[in-house]
């Protein structure tokens, strides 16, 4: 096995499962503009996107600049309000984290959501402390599907793509990490194996997770 790996996680949908609050605030937000999309669009066009594109393609023009600003925090503040008395790990992560912690593997956080976001989660659920990589969609210039937030990453953690493991659950979130030359494993909270590109491995939840699991798929 590599001496340095790293295991690099997305947020949502990964480390809690902000999916279905993601998409009340969306509907609350949408439909004070009279828009109320189905729960297809929003499995097609919202989960593992960036707001600038879930807010171009539903509002049907480019958004950008201070409007994309603006929309943006009106839209997450919102959703923040929303989700924060309900905060909650996916099951086994904690100690799955802890495991890899103890072992010396490398962490971060790789997420398209913005800092604000993740401070919520990161109040609420103890890991920030482990991490020795954390990027939120302002860290970034490209979102995924692009590279860059995994790339950065790796970089940031001191290791080579090829040494990385990245959690990911949605299609554009696992093309990012096999666009950057990283292992993956799809995390299915939020599409089928069918609805993701190929991963190494799937998994419902981290309480079958380990070290050795993650350290297996090097070999």
């Amino acid at each position: 096995m590599r001496k340095n790996i790293a295991v690099i996680f997305d947020m949502d949908g990964v480390i809690v499962h902000t999916n279905p609050y993601h998409s009340r605030a969306f509907r609350e937000f949408f439909s004070s503009r009279n828009l109320n999309p189905s729960d297809e669009d929003f499995a097609r066009h919202m989960f593992g996107k960036s707001n600038s594109y879930i807010l171009s393609h539903f509002l049907e023009r480019t958004i950008e600049g201070e409007e994309l600003r603006a929309l943006e925090d009106e839209k997450e503040s919102l959703f923040r309000k929303i989700y924060e008395p309900f905060i909650d790990p996916i099951s086994g992560i904690l100690s799955f984290i802890d495991d890899l912690y103890q072992n010396e593997v490398k962490l971060g956080v790789a997420t398209s959501a913005p800092v604000a976001n993740l401070d919520l989660v990161f109040s609420k659920v103890p890991l920030r402390e482990k991490m020795g990589s954390i990027l939120a969609s302002e860290n970034v210039t490209k979102h995924k599907p692009d590279p860059e937030v995994y790339l950065t990453s790796a970089k940031n953690l001191g290791v080579s793509p090829e040494d990385c493991v990245v959690f990911e659950d949605s299609f554009s979130g696992v093309s990012a990490a096999l666009n950057a030359g990283m292992k993956v494993v799809g995390v299915l909270t939020s599409h089928t194996i069918e609805e993701l590109p190929p991963c190494n491995l799937y998994i419902k939840d981290y309480s079958e997770m380990s070290f050795l699991k993650v350290s297996e798929l090097f070999q």
